[in-house]
């Protein structure tokens, strides 16, 4: 019996051994195709994070400047539509207190938009774009809505007296406030006046919401105009009883614009004819970009 025990151990090693190559080989075989099927995956993986790490070109953000008798929902049905074609949008409540203050207070807002702008007005917020886009040069266009252009010197209401046919000033109401006057469009006059293809029950309470305008915003002298080496695009609203079309024209040819007429459209275009107003700022973000 003890003879044979060093035979038996022997034999017992050898089939130790034997089922720990056997071991190691299967661990390996399972291991090569582990190691083969992270290839491509880790390969992927790479492919995706250079892709994600590619720059992309960003759209510019467009600011809206509103003008008097108005504020920043005038603008909400063209903001819609611009948010969902994926421009970022500012609506800049404009404070309408005087065109150095006002242009003062949008500039400042400009310093705080990293990337290129585009630069809308409607009506005197125009005057506004006009004088706030000097100085930034992240400001890629100015876009007019119905809106006053003025060169170096002039004011709304010389405009308005240089090319008659508007019903704004004899439909004007001031009120006085504490360091000067404030006008309003009577609320009688406010459709046939302001909004004429607007439906009748907003433009009654675009009429009650009407945020006034100092006088002396409609009086002071534009500086230089930032339009004379900016891009430009007008919308003109062709049945406008507030800046004459005529006006609208004159001044978009002097500013060398790219220029559309809605022939129906009265001062709110902004409201009667979002979705033209909401192409025509896309048409200038898509030629500057």
């Amino acid at each position: 019996m003890e003879g044979n025990e060093p035979v038996r151990a022997h034999q017992g090693g050898k089939r130790r051994r034997k089922r720990m190559l056997t071991t190691l080989a299967v661990g390996t075989l399972l291991a090569v195709p582990a190691m083969s099927a992270a290839t491509p995956a880790g390969t992927a993986s790479t492919a995706n994070a250079k892709a994600s790490a590619a720059p992309k070109s960003p759209k510019p953000t467009v600011v809206l400047v509103h003008g008097a008798f108005a504020d920043s929902s005038s603008w909400d049905a063209v903001t819609a539509r611009l948010q969902r074609q994926g421009y970022p949008v500012i609506g800049v409540a404009n404070p309408l207190r005087g065109l150095a203050d006002d242009s003062a207070y949008v500039s400042s807002v400009l310093d705080t938009v990293p990337g290129p702008v585009v630069l809308v007005g409607h009506s005197y917020g125009g005057a506004v774009i006009t004088d706030a886009a000097v100085g930034h040069p992240q400001v890629k266009a100015l876009v007019y809505i119905a809106a006053f252009a003025p060169d170096q010197g002039e004011s709304g209401l010389a405009i308005l007296a240089k090319y008659p046919g508007s019903s704004l000033p004899p439909a004007l109401t001031v009120r006085p406030f504490p360091g000067g006057q404030d006008a309003y469009v009577n609320p009688a006059d406010f459709r046939q006046v302001f909004a004429a293809d607007v439906p009748a029950g907003k433009t009654r309470l675009m009429a009650a919401g009407q945020r006034p305008v100092a006088l002396a915003a409609l009086q002071q002298p534009s500086s230089a105009p930032a339009w004379k080496t900016l891009p430009a695009w007008f919308l003109v609203a062709g049945a406008d009883h507030a800046i004459p079309p005529a006006a609208e024209q004159a001044m978009a040819l002097r500013a060398g614009s790219h220029t559309e007429v809605i022939p129906t459209a009265s001062h709110a275009v902004l409201v009667s004819h979002p979705g033209a107003t909401a192409r025509l700022i896309e048409t200038a973000a898509r030629a500057t970009s």
